[in-house]
């Protein structure tokens, strides 16, 4: 390997889903796989095989599909996980057993209650089953970052002797600083006496808004993988921004003299792509993929751009998927300029029927806007698939008014299990009345925890992305719907998010406790 190559491994698919309510479907799952692997990705972590039946299945199709990338399954050291991983991965043209342990002492004592040697002992055993297995095994050390450095050394030495040829370092709760990170990065390198046979991985998260700080200085001292997602997304406040690492790489690469495979200019569709799949909108401040990320609203600023663009921006927006493309539709739009443009984008369909209903979705939204821009395209293909979800509630009709004078109301006609019903409620405003009128025939008994609006692109006639998070006995989910009409959006979002409440995914976390 080139030693100036940094390998990007992707975990959006595995950590990202583990952001409360950002459960993907396998459909879903693919579409993302997909797009990583045009935006060139050198390893896509595609879920935890040993999580439930689904992320089994999703991750068997990711490696039966992905031909460019290594496509990873994590696993717990544990026989079953490691087992069930290697069965997932057969199909792979180049598969990888992420497997690891909790290293640190409060990990050690609270939730593996097992004792240091008994955890290498452990590690050991799990990298050599993965090994015998599967020729590319990662050997992670759960909570590094608040682990002892001496045991760190003899419990990496150890599994590297078993096999391991990736050992990642996370800092699992974003404790560290930069300068710290960087520091256990460079001490284990220097202590390890057969580090050279390994490369050496990070894995930051973003407690402390750290996240990309912590992996860029571990470069700097040796690492030569960096795991990340698109948007940032993952537990709690996130993992470190795929978008940010492979720029400030490219960027500043008079400091940080290293590389990546990325594609830059996919950068931006792959990152809308997530965000409609998961629900989770990316913040207009957001650097790269933001929608301000590149905007000026100083005069200063603007003057200075419009004289010589590097006076305010060190990037170009265009090198990172930013571009004014548009299609102008309209009844005689074919099929084939749908589908080429989407491939662009980095969308492809399984099937001739999903494109087929892609493209009635396309014809109806060009009966309403005169434009259809890339991020309308992008969300006509966020639809949940009908084959992999209950379909257990349906919207038949809608009709809602707001007033200055008295209470909004709404009338509702819902297809519940394949009987029409009707409800009507009052509310405080037209959304509130819909959920309400919703509610009084479902009886979900579920919390809304989130609503939000976005618009998708400018003008009045752009469409509303609406998402809607519920809550039920500890089951988040999050629907999402676009329409040109934010009430009918809102109806539909919420429609979605219940039919994601009745499935019967339920998922284990990868790191709960192992004995």
């Amino acid at each position: 390997m080139n030693n100036n190559q940094v390998i990007i491994f992707d975990t959006t698919l595995r950590d990202g889903e583990q952001s409360p309510g950002a459960s993907m479907t396998r459909s879903e799952k693919l579409q993302i796989a997909r797009a990583l692997e045009r935006m060139n990705v050198d390893v896509i972590e595609a879920g935890f095989a040993m999580a439930s039946p689904g992320d089994f299945e999703a991750v068997k199709a990711i490696a039966e599909t992905v031909k460019a990338s290594t496509v990873c399954s994590l696993s717990r050291a544990l026989d079953a996980d490691i087992d069930r991983a290697a069965e997932a991965l057969k199909p792979a043209v180049s598969g990888r057993i992420h497997t690891f342990i909790a290293t640190s002492p409060i990990h050690m004592k609270h939730k593996l209650r097992m004792e240091p040697d008994q955890v290498i002992a452990q590690a050991v055993h799990a990298v050599k089953r993965a090994r015998n297995q599967i020729d590319d095994v990662e050997f992670s050390c759960e909570d590094a970052g608040r682990s002892e450095l001496d045991f760190l050394c003899r419990i990496i030495e150890a599994a590297i002797d078993a096999g391991a040829r990736t050992i990642n370092i996370p800092d699992t709760v974003g404790y560290n600083l930069p300068h710290q990170f960087g520091k256990t990065i460079n001490q284990l390198l220097q202590r390890i006496p057969n580090a050279d046979k390994a490369v050496f991985s990070v894995h930051c998260h973003n407690d402390l808004g750290l996240a990309v700080a912590n992996s860029l200085q571990a470069v700097v001292n040796g690492a030569r993988q960096i795991e990340c997602t698109i948007n940032g997304l993952g537990e709690r406040a996130g993992n470190a921004s795929l978008e940010e690492i492979v720029m400030a790489i490219r960027t500043r690469n008079d400091l940080l003299n290293v590389e990546t495979n990325i594609d830059t200019q996919l950068i931006v569709p792959t990152s809308r792509l997530v965000s409609g799949i998961t629900g989770f909108p990316v913040q207009p401040n957001k650097a790269i993929v933001g929608a301000n990320a590149f905007s000026h609203e100083s005069g200063i600023h603007q003057d200075g751009v419009l004289k010589h663009r590097e006076t305010y921006e060190i990037m170009r927006a265009e090198d990172v998927g930013w571009q004014n493309n548009k299609m102008v539709l309209g009844k005689l739009s074919g099929r084939s300029a749908f589908s080429n443009r989407l491939e662009e984008l980095g969308v492809t369909f399984d099937s001739r029927e999903a494109l087929n209903e892609a493209f009635a979705r396309f014809k109806t939204l060009a009966d309403k806007k005169s434009e259809i821009f890339d991020a309308d395209l992008l969300a006509l293909v966020r639809a949940k698939s009908n084959d992999e979800m209950p379909d257990e509630y349906r919207l038949l009709h809608l009709e809602a008014g707001s007033s200055t004078e008295g209470t909004p109301e709404a009338t509702v006609s819902l297809e519940i299990n394949g009987i029409t019903q009707i409800a009507r409620s009052g509310g405080d405003g037209p959304v509130d009345a819909i959920f309400k009128a919703i509610e009084s025939v479902v009886h979900s008994g579920a919390t809304l925890a989130l609503y939000s609006v976005n618009a998708i692109t400018g003008g009045t006639d752009s469409q509303g992305e609406v998402g809607v998070r519920l809550t039920r006995d500890g089951k988040v989910v999050n629907g999402s719907a676009a329409d040109t009409d934010i009430v009918i959006a809102s109806a539909k979002a919420y429609i979605n998010a219940l039919n994601l409440l009745e499935s019967d995914i339920v998922k284990a976390h990868p790191q709960v406790s192992e004995v």
